[in-house]
């Protein structure tokens, strides 16, 4: 079973459309018994940095969260603000501590004097590293919704970016975690593909 977090705050019912477009079992919860329960974790979230924190605080899950992915290692991946969630602290609407499973901080991106934030629409993404979650997508195009990025600090943990006035990390690889700053869900085809990735780890 995959369990998607239930923060409140993001997109959990187009994670749980596109999941049960391909067959898979899933529930959004963030009960520490239905944590403990599942294969594989889905954190998604639209939204602020610091609004994220305060959601998963008021879950009271974090402890069990930590758990089951930095113990347990179960297959984890973060979608959009679940993604930024992941790092050390996050810089959007003052500095605020994240989940810390990613080295490095959340910022702003700086795209330049000819782009507009947010980033908004379908974007070309460079694969970097040949991780199982981009298998058998040939042509990688995503859909993106974001003015900040994880910015690692090891750098071999970004597996794919994204060029937007400057290089930033579209997907990330940490062992049994994975982040992707774009949104499968919302991605057709290629979005579809690496949900099916990911859920057959």
């Amino acid at each position: 079973m995959v369990l998607i977090f239930a923060t409140g705050i993001g997109n959990v019912g187009s994670v749980k459309n596109a999941l049960d477009f391909l067959g898979v079992k899933s529930l959004i919860s963030n009960d520490r018994k239905n944590i403990r329960k599942a294969d594989h974790i889905i954190l998604p979230g639209v939204g602020g940095f610091g609004e994220g924190m305060k959601a998963l605080s008021r879950s009271g899950a974090i402890e069990t969260l930590k758990e089951e992915v930095l113990v347990k290692k179960k297959p984890f991946l973060g979608i959009c603000l679940g993604m930024q969630l992941l790092a050390d602290f996050g810089e959007e609407g003052g500095v605020n501590k994240g989940l810390g499973f990613i080295n490095g901080r959340v910022r702003r991106i700086n795209p330049g004097a000819n782009l507009a934030l947010p980033h908004i629409g379908w974007d070309d993404v460079i694969v970097k590293v040949n991780s199982v979650i981009f298998q058998g997508i040939d042509s990688p195009v995503f859909y993106f919704v974001h003015d900040f990025f994880l910015e690692a600090e090891d750098q071999t943990a970004v597996i794919a970016t994204c060029q937007y006035g400057e290089n930033i990390s579209a997907a990330i690889n940490k062992k049994n975690i994975y982040g992707v700053q774009f949104h499968p869900e919302k991605s057709q085809k290629s979005g579809l593909k690496l949900l099916r990735n990911f859920v057959t780890i």
